[in-house]
């Protein structure tokens, strides 16, 4: 095993069990076995090193998302792509993934409690989810850009909890007795967004389309 390859098995172990800020370069490579001036080296500083974590599982995950969606784009033709296959095509390389390398979604799930993902899914994520939301609003055109919008958000933080924080319900929730598997929770997640970007648009979302909201109302008439 090369030294770049121990110090990253190292450090995602150590962030996994302990989170980023209370894993000190110092343990790290006093852990892998190897000097500080190796850590400099290859990544610079913990930051740096933490990058490179993310990106050695991310883009290989990003990779055969966009791949499933190009042959689901191949397959639809002049067709939307429908909602589940597009869900799939995005959700199934990180069940996957997740499903191989459970402390790697414990790792993620460290980073979610210690505020740190939203600037890793800027640098990481934001190419393959901008064209997930171009896919999607082609399978929904009728939703206005607002209401697709939020969706996204609703998809993306559900998501985000699930994959980040999926064991870690609240004190008390009788779920924590079910013995769901990572998998199982992602297959729960896909089924209920499903559902939720296949339904119509809020009234309320309508309603501010409507003739009647843009100042034709049935008195003017």
């Amino acid at each position: 095993m090369s030294t770049k390859q121990k110090i990253l098995d190292t450090a995602e172990r150590l962030i996994a069990e302990q989170g980023f800020a209370a894993t000190s370069l110092r343990q790290i490579i006093s852990e892998a076995g190897v000097n500080l001036a190796a850590v400099h080296y290859h990544f610079g500083s913990k930051e740096d090193l933490l990058d490179e974590l993310i990106t050695r599982k991310a883009e290989a995950v990003n990779q055969e998302r966009h791949h499933r969606i190009d042959r689901c784009e191949a397959e639809a033709g002049s067709q939307p792509i429908p909602v589940e296959k597009l869900l799939a095509a995005f959700f199934e390389p990180m069940i996957e993934a997740g499903t191989r390398n459970p402390q790697f979604v414990k790792l993620m799930g460290r980073l979610y409690g210690e505020g740190l993902i939203p600037a890793l899914i800027e640098k990481h994520f934001q190419a393959i989810l901008n064209r997930f939301v171009e896919a999607l609003h082609r399978s929904r055109p009728e939703l206005s850009e607002g209401e697709l919008l939020w969706r996204m958000q609703f998809t993306f933080g559900a998501m985000s909890q699930a994959v980040c924080g999926w064991d870690a319900f609240p004190p008390g929730f009788e779920m924590r007795k079910d013995p769901a598997d990572f998998r199982l929770v992602m297959r729960r997640l896909m089924t209920f967004l499903i559902a939720g970007l296949r339904a119509p648009a809020t009234s309320e979302a309508a309603e501010e389309h409507s003739p009647v909201s843009a100042g034709h109302s049935p008195n003017n008439r």
